[in-house]
């Protein structure tokens, strides 16, 4: 009953809020359900709406809403109760020196896997509040994991989910925190004094399920065999730490890989890069439209997604959403972004950084030197890239970044962003278009 009620009220707030909720890659959730696998959705944290609209899109393709692991700070009066019937079920923050509460936890975990029922928990624990995708924190997959040691009939699948939003419910609230505010603990009052922004219109949501990770598969890469050995009276084998560790690493790294790009990150990607936050609307222009071939010719992932129409439709798109200003000029008008602005468009900017990491690395080579051996190219970018992709959750294994590297310098002089003389790539001329657009991306 909490649902379905829940359901025509999250119908009208999407409504209100929102231009629409994009889902791509649901078909295989169907696909695995239908194998009898117990799915726990892993989505990335970016605001209180996460849970409520993968809930939602969950419950409208057809499939069974999961249980919520949900912080105790939600267990408000009136609402707490109403989460719970919905699914939630609340946790402490830490369960250090609690040995009782950690046992009883981690039981009530075991009797929701060995039923079957889909869950679903934050992997990065809290809200970012930089819009990086967050270090991970294992607790729970330890749980998870330990859970599956013990019983492992139920074969169980997590489902990296990316969210994205072109604006975020709590951005001033964030803004704030940024700022040395204190966060102001959850409360009834505070959700009534969150109506007056129903009125805001809040752009798109776009939400994108990833590859699913097999936690059967998994354990049997990190430790082949792992079936028919003992895991100790508390199912903790001296191998589990390093493996939940790495699966962490492994469900973050999914959800970046399934980000989606959308008209205000990509103008927050140009924008952002400038001195001053400010662009020749002809030049952002081109250089989103160059950020679009990019992103279509070489795609971080199979699951990357671009939002419809040009340069010119984005921009209009943003000056529609108050995410930039326009200043008018005879010789071409100038687009820029005042202060307030520009840091909450570094939000949506760290939310797809990691799509462009790597022709970045190439083009901020060629901005420090006018020319470069190839194999030296290849060789700094190789050197540079554990740093990256330890940062930025990126894809590519190490072994696997050569050739990938290769492919973008290839696309690079295809479109003349680069010139090949011999075994030398050559970085074109500075008064040049083509040097600005790459110094952008530089940056």
């Amino acid at each position: 009953a909490t649902i379905r009620v829940a359901d025509r009220i999250l119908t009208w707030l999407w409504n209100k809020l929102y231009n629409g909720i994009d889902i791509k890659f649901s078909e295989q959730v169907h696909e695995l359900t239908d194998k009898g696998h117990e799915i726990i959705y892993m989505p990335c944290h970016r605001s209180h709406m996460d849970y409520l609209l993968l809930t939602y899109s969950i419950y409208h393709l057809g499939l069974v809403p999961p249980h919520i692991a949900a912080g105790i700070n939600l267990n408000m009066p009136v609402v707490g109760p109403i989460l719970r019937r919905g699914g939630a079920f609340f946790m402490r923050r830490s369960f250090k020196d609690n040995p009782l509460y950690s046992a009883v936890f981690d039981e009530y975990l075991h009797a929701i896997f060995t039923s079957g029922y889909s869950t679903e928990y934050f992997v990065e624990g809290g809200r970012s509040r930089t819009g990086r995708t967050l270090k991970p924190k294992a607790g729970m997959l330890a749980m998870t994991m330990r859970s599956f040691l013990r019983d492992s009939r139920k074969p169980i699948t997590f489902m990296p989910v990316y969210i994205g939003y072109e604006k975020v419910f709590e951005g001033g609230t964030y803004i704030g925190e940024l700022r040395g505010k204190t966060k102001k603990k959850e409360s009834v009052l505070g959700i009534f004094k969150t109506l007056k922004d129903l009125k805001k219109n809040f752009g798109k949501v776009y939400l994108t399920f990833g590859d699913p990770i097999d936690l059967d598969g998994f354990l049997e890469g990190q430790n082949p065999g792992w079936k028919e050995q003992d895991h100790g009276e508390d199912f903790r084998p001296d191998w589990s730490k390093p493996a939940v560790n790495n699966l962490a690493i492994e469900v973050v790294t999914q959800i970046n890989k399934a980000a989606a790009l959308n008209p205000i990150n990509m103008v927050s990607l140009a924008l952002l890069a400038t001195p001053k936050q400010s662009m020749d609307e002809k030049i952002l222009a081109q250089t989103l439209n160059l950020y679009r071939e990019l992103a279509v010719d070489m795609p971080y992932s199979t699951l990357t997604t671009l939002p419809e129409g040009s340069g010119e439709d984005w921009i209009q798109y943003a000056e529609d959403m108050q995410a930039i200003e326009r200043m008018k000029h005879p010789l071409g008008d100038i687009i820029r972004v005042d202060e307030a602005q520009a840091v909450m468009l570094t939000y949506y900017r760290n939310n797809v950084i990691h799509l462009f990491a790597i022709p970045s690395m190439l083009a901020c080579l060629f901005i420090n030197n006018v020319k470069m051996n190839r194999k030296d190219v290849v060789r700094f970018a190789t050197t540079i890239y554990p740093y990256l992709k330890a940062e930025l959750f990126l894809h590519w294994k190490e072994d696997e970044i050569q050739p990938i590297i290769d492919q973008w310098l290839d696309l690079c002089i295809k479109k003349g962003y680069l010139t090949e003389d011999g075994d030398d790539l050559i970085r074109p001329p500075v008064s040049s278009n083509n040097f600005i657009i790459l110094s952008v991306l530089s940056e």
